[in-house]
C-alpha cells in the first residue's frame, strides 16, 4: 500500500504532537476509547469513488464494486475485446497519468506493481490511498486477490461469493484417472511454464503432467528445441505470436515445432488468457480439459 505521507516534525494534522497525545491519554483516563474506536470504524467506510490504473485491477474492481463506485478504468479495458469491456466503455476511461486521477478526486485508487513508480509517488505526495496489486502466479493468488479487493471496497460478501463460484467451478472440470498426458508449454526463446506459474497450474489443473515439471524447472525455463523434440509431449501448447513479430518468437515457426503440431493435439495460450489471474482463466482450464477428455 503507498500511504499519504507524514506530516512534519512540528504538526500531526492540526495538532502538535505532544497535545494530540496528551488528549488521547486523557481520552482514555475518561474511559472514551472505546468512542475512538468506532470513530475510526466510521472513517473505515467503504470508498465511493473508486479509480483503477491497471487493467488487472480494472477487472478486479468492476467484478466486485457496488454499482456507481468505480468512476474510472484504463482505456487498455475499454479497448479489450474481453466481456469486461462493454462494462468498462460505459465508465470515463484513464491513461494512468497521476494529474488525471487526481482531477477525478478518488478516495482509493487501484494500481498494479508495474504501474510507473513515478506516478505512484505523485498520487502518494497528492495524498491519494492507492492500493497495488501484484499479479496472480498461482491459482491461489486469484482467490488472494479477489478477497483483498472485496475488503478494500467493502463487498466483502460479494467476494466470498466469487470465491466460493470459482472453486466450484474449479472443481467441477472432470479429470480422468490414470496417468496424465504430457503438456509442453511452449513461448518465445522456447521458455516453458512450469508448475509454480499461473499458466502451468491452469493446464495442471485440466489434468496434464508437464514439461517443464519432468525437466525440474518449477518456476519454468528455457527448454532448447533438441529436449522439447525428444520428450514426445501428447500436447503442445504454444504461446500466440504477437504483432509485429519479434525474433525471440521465430522459434515457434521452427520445423521441429511445425512437426509437433502435425503429430499431436495443440492450443494456443494468449496473454490475456491468463495474465491478470481473473476467474476467467477458467474458461481456458475448462477448454484445455476438453481436450485431455478427447484423449481418451
Amino acid at each position: 500500500m503507498v500511504t499519504a505521507p507524514r506530516a512534519g516534525p512540528s504538526t500531526w494534522g492540526c495538532v502538535r504532537p505532544s497535545e494530540a497525545l496528551r488528549s488521547l491519554a486523557r481520552a482514555c483516563r475518561a474511559g472514551l476509547f472505546p468512542l475512538l474506536l468506532l470513530a475510526g470504524a466510521a472513517d473505515a467506510a467503504p470508498p465511493e469513488r473508486v479509480v483503477s490504473i491497471n487493467l488487472c485491477t480494472d477487472q478486479l474492481a468492476l467484478a466486485l464494486a457496488a454499482p456507481g463506485q468505480v468512476v474510472s478504468v484504463t482505456r487498455m479495458l475499454q479497448n479489450d475485446d474481453s466481456a469486461m469491456a462493454a462494462q468498462a466503455r460505459a465508465l470515463p476511461g484513464n491513461a494512468a497519468r497521476a494529474e488525471e486521477v487526481y482531477l477525478l478526486a478518488p478516495d482509493l485508487v487501484l494500481a498494479g506493481s508495474f504501474t510507473a513508480p513515478d506516478t505512484l509517488r505523485m498520487l502518494e505526495r497528492l495524498g491519494l490511498r492507492v492500493e497495488v496489486f501484484a499479479p496472480a502466479e498461482t491459482l491461489a493468488d486469484i482467490r488472494a486477490n479477489m478477497a483483498r479487493m472485496g475488503a478494500l471496497l467493502g463487498r466483502e460478501a460479494a467476494a466470498r461469493a466469487q470465491v466460493a463460484a470459482f472453486d466450484a467451478r474449479l472443481a467441477a472440470i472432470d479429470v480422468p484417472e490414470g496417468p496424465a498426458p504430457l503438456a509442453a508449454l511452449y513461448a518465445a526463446n522456447g521458455y516453458s511454464a512450469g508448475q509454480a506459474t499461473l499458466p502451468g497450474q491452469m493446464v495442471k489443473a485440466a489434468g496434464f503432467g508437464l514439461l517443464a515439471e519432468e525437466l525440474g524447472l518449477p518456476y519454468g525455463g528455457a527448454v532448447p528445441l533438441e529436449v522439447l523434440a525428444s520428450a514426445a509431449p501428447d500436447l503442445l501448447i504454444a504461446a500466440q505470436p504477437g504483432a509485429p513479430k519479434s525474433r525471440a518468437e521465430e522459434i515457434l515457426a521452427h520445423p521441429v515445432v511445425a512437426e509437433l503440431r502435425e503429430r499431436v493435439p495443440t492450443d494456443t495460450l494468449h496473454d490475456s488468457d491468463w495474465t491478470c489471474g481473473t476467474p476467467a482463466v477458467l474458461d481456458t482450464v475448462e477448454r484445455l480439459a476438453a481436450i485431455r477428455e478427447r484423449m481418451e
